[in-house]
Formats: structure tokens, C-alpha cells, sequence
């Protein structure tokens, strides 16, 4: 997949007198395990080496080697991403972030914290909210996924709706270069407009232009205990129209969706006493001064709407729980087949129509596709369950998907929300964006990195 690999020994033995023991990793069954992440349809190569970096050092050494002798390196973190963004390609040297795992500063008073890449999204939720601080992106999979690859991709999650995605928490990055050099890009303070904003062109840019090492977060004052309300519809422009008088009149954290097909996956899995026959369940939660009283006007904006079966609680612990219920829904789908996750975002106006084309693209394929995801701000995630053995399966799969990834972009969208472009959806950016944008793109590419070696061939 990649030309300018040198002979092995070359740069395998440079690595190894410039790390220190233990940090190079050549066994073949372990640079086998670490060669894709999760997205299951797309293609990964044959990694030389991997270094499980411990230091920035590490990562200023590795970088500089690979450079002078243009070998590839591909980022990763925990791995747990669903584009094949940190998957390796032939010839690469992996760098393992993820051992980069210290909580550097933790100030209170600032309301800010520093850590390495490889720090888990819950683990810094946990140690701010001890001391009565939040960090508020929220990806599922916040329990296991790095904050270094949450910046990778610009992670999202449920709470976006009210605090938005990764990059509008991150105050400042340190970062190196493809050729080994360090780079220190925004500022604590809340204000910064001293030149180009380098930061934002880092955060989403998936290890295409440097490798992130350090992450300076914005942290905010703990919210309230959040009240939840679940609510069923019997049919989807009755959820839609739900979301957008719901989202346009109160104070929300979260708005979620759960279609038919996704709500038969988790009750049959979990059995929590959801309707499987309902077309659509909206569960919505509040963290405002008031939001046992929110959840109330909102159950009865979810009526009027033409919801029914409506169960509001201010309780906290309950209200993680039914929460659970739609983390649970890529776990119930999985069980059904091999899942092909999508990730598209609309305009929440047009909820309605792409939850409707992602039922006329299973009809089309025949396939099962569950779709949920992030109603408040527009954000789905149809996952298309298919056989992964049968290619006529593996086949119609790509179709559903490329019919769900056109049909965003008709709707007014985009073909990637929060889950980055990597390899899964590089055919897509064509039709997503100009010859001219594109372009800029590459150039921009070629000014952080020259020689094409930092995860080359993904995001753009």
C-alpha cells in the first residue's frame, strides 16, 4: 500500500538503538493485532514495526528516523476507531500512543487539564468530577477510546448537542512534525487570535499532519443531576417533528434516537421493557437548574407530537440507566452480524427523510439496518448487518451504505459527523467536496509533512 518503505533491517535496527528496550515491538502476531481498528469493510496492510511510545521522545525519535528514510507511520490510540483511520498500511512503522497515559495538570481553579494522548476519555471525566469539574464530550466509547484520537477525529458524542464535539474543549495542543519537530499551537486563556489557528487545523486532522503528544482541555463547572424523559412514537416524522420542538424550545443535553429495528436488537438483548413495535423512542435528558420541570414540558411537547408511553424521572441513577439502553445499541445490532457503522450528519429538519432513506436502503438490499443516534443535532449512526463470509452480503452492504452516505449529502449533510473519514468513506469526498477544497487540502498536507509519511493514503 505504500512504495517508500526501505529494507526492513534498515530502519528496524535504527529504531531499536534509538528507543529504549521494550519499545519496539517486530513479533508478527502482535503487529497483526494492531494493524486495523474497528471499521470491519476496509482494507489493512503489513506494519514493519511498532513502537509503543512512552515519552514524547519516543515519538520525536521515531518521527525523525522514518522521515530520513520516508518509511510511513500510522498514529494510533486504543484503536477503537470506525473508519480505518489508524489502520496500518504496507511497510508503516504503527506508533502506539496509548502508553502516553499520564493526567499531567489537573488545575482546578483554571478549569483546565493537560494529559498525554493516551489518557481515556473516562478516566478524565472520573478524576475532574472529583474535583467537581466536568469534561463534557461524551463519545460512546468513551470508556476505552484515547483523547488522543478523540482530537484525531473530533469526537463527538450524546452531550454535543448542548456542548459540542472535541475540538470546542481543546485550548492547546503540542505536537510534532512528520520531520521530528516539536509544535505548540493555542493558549490557555479563553481568548486567542494570534495568527492562524493551527490548533483547529490539528483537532479532526485524523494524524495526517502531526502527532499530537500533549492536549490542554477546557473543563467546566459540574452540571446539575440530569432528569431523563423516554418517549415512543408510531411513526418517524412523528419522532422528527418531536426533536425539533423539543430542541427548539428547552434546555437540553441530549436527544437521542432509537429506530424499530435498533429498539427489537436491544430488548431482545436486554430485555428492558422497551416497545420493540414502536417505530421510534426519543430519550432526552437535561442537566439545566430545572430539569425535572424541562423533562415535564418536554413530555408533553413529545405528546403532543404524537408520542405516547412517555416515562419522565429526575432520578440520576435511573436516568444512566435507560442512558445504557442506547449504548447498547451497536452491542444488540452486533449480534445479529457482521455491522457496517455509518455516520452521518444532517440538518435535525431533515431527521425524518434520511431515517426514512436508511429504511429504503435495507428494503432495497434486504439487508437488516438498525439506525440511532444523536437526534438532537442531526447525528445518525445506521448500522448495516450483513454476513461478512457471503460476498453478495459484503456487497449489498456497500451499497446501503453508499446509498445512506449519497442521501445525507442530498438532504443537505455531510458524510461524516464524528467518526473521521480514514479510509472507510475516501470514495465519498468527491461528492462531498470540491475539486478546489480538495486540493487546498493536499497542499496544506505537503506543508506539515512533505514526504507523505504521516498516515498517508486517509482522511482526504
Amino acid at each position: 500500500m505504500h512504495a517508500l518503505a526501505p529494507t526492513v533491517p534498515s530502519i528496524v535496527s535504527a529504531l531499536a538503538s534509538a528507543l529504549a528496550p521494550g519499545a519496539l515491538i517486530t513479533d508478527p502476531d502482535v503487529l497483526a493485532g494492531h494493524a486495523r481498528d474497528h471499521a470491519p469493510t476496509v482494507p489493512a496492510g503489513r506494519a514493519l514495526a511498532m513502537v509503543r511510545a512512552r515519552s514524547e521522545a519516543d515519538v520525536v525519535a521515531t518521527l525523525q528516523l522514518a522521515h530520513a528514510q520516508r518509511v510511513p507511520v500510522v498514529p494510533r490510540g486504543a484503536g477503537t476507531g470506525l473508519s480505518g483511520g489508524a489502520n496500518a498500511i504496507d511497510g508503516c512503522v504503527l506508533l502506539d500512543l496509548s502508553r502516553m497515559d499520564r493526567i499531567l495538570e489537573l488545575d482546578a481553579p483554571g478549569r483546565t487539564a493537560t494529559v498525554e494522548p493516551g489518557v481515556l476519555n473516562g478516566a478524565l471525566a472520573e478524576a475532574v468530577r472529583a474535583a467537581g469539574l466536568f469534561y463534557a464530550p461524551d463519545p460512546s466509547s468513551r470508556d476505552i477510546s484515547t483523547l488522543g484520537g478523540n482530537v484525531a477525529t473530533n469526537a463527538g458524542g450524546a452531550c454535543c448537542l448542548k456542548y459540542g464535539v472535541t475540538g470546542d474543549h481543546v485550548l492547546a495542543l503540542r505536537a510534532i512534525l512528520a520531520d521530528g519537530t516539536p509544535l505548540a499551537v493555542g493558549a490557555r486563556t479563553r481568548k486567542d487570535v494570534a495568527g492562524l489557528d493551527l490548533k483547529r487545523l490539528l483537532v479532526g486532522s485524523e494524524g495526517t499532519l502531526a502527532v499530537v503528544t500533549r492536549i490542554t482541555l477546557r473543563l467546566l463547572p459540574a452540571p446539575p443531576p440530569r432528569a431523563t424523559l423516554i418517549a415512543f412514537f408510531d411513526t418517524l416524522p412523528a419522532a422528527g417533528a418531536a426533536v425539533d420542538a423539543l430542541v427548539r424550545g428547552e434546555d437540553l443535553a441530549l436527544v437521542e434516537l432509537m429506530d424499530r429495528t435498533t429498539l427489537g436488537a436491544v430488548e431482545a438483548m436486554a430485555a428492558l421493557g422497551l416497545d420493540p413495535d414502536a417505530a421510534a423512542m426519543l430519550l432526552v435528558q437535561s442537566d439545566a437548574r430545572d430539569a425535572e420541570q424541562v423533562v415535564r414540558r418536554c413530555e408533553a411537547l413529545a405528546e403532543a407530537a404524537g408520542g405516547r408511553d412517555g416515562y419522565a424521572t429526575g432520578d440520576a441513577d435511573e436516568g444512566r440507566m435507560l442512558l445504557q439502553a442506547r449504548r447498547m445499541a451497536l452491542p444488540a445490532l452486533e449480534r445479529l452480524g457482521t455491522p457496517l457503522l455509518d455516520d452521518v450528519c444532517v440538518p435535525p429538519a431533515s431527521l425524518p427523510a434520511m431515517v426514512a432513506a436508511c429504511e429504503r436502503a435495507a428494503e432495497e438490499t434486504g439487508l437488516t439496518i438498525g439506525t440511532f443516534g444523536h437526534a438532537g443535532d442531526g447525528n445518525l449512526h445506521p448500522t448495516i448487518v450483513h454476513d461478512a463470509t457471503d460476498p453478495a452480503s459484503v456487497a449489498a452492504a456497500e451499497r446501503a451504505f453508499d446509498a445512506i452516505v449519497h442521501a445525507a449529502l442530498t438532504l443537505g449533510g455531510t458524510v461524516t459527523g464524528e467518526h473521521g473519514v480514514g479510509l472507510l468513506k475516501r470514495r465519498h469526498l468527491a461528492e462531498a467536496l470540491g475539486g478546489a477544497e480538495r486540493a487546498l487540502m493536499g497542499r496544506i498536507k505537503a506543508a506539515f509533512d512533505p514526504h507523505g509519511i504521516l498516515n498517508p493514503g486517509k482522511a482526504f
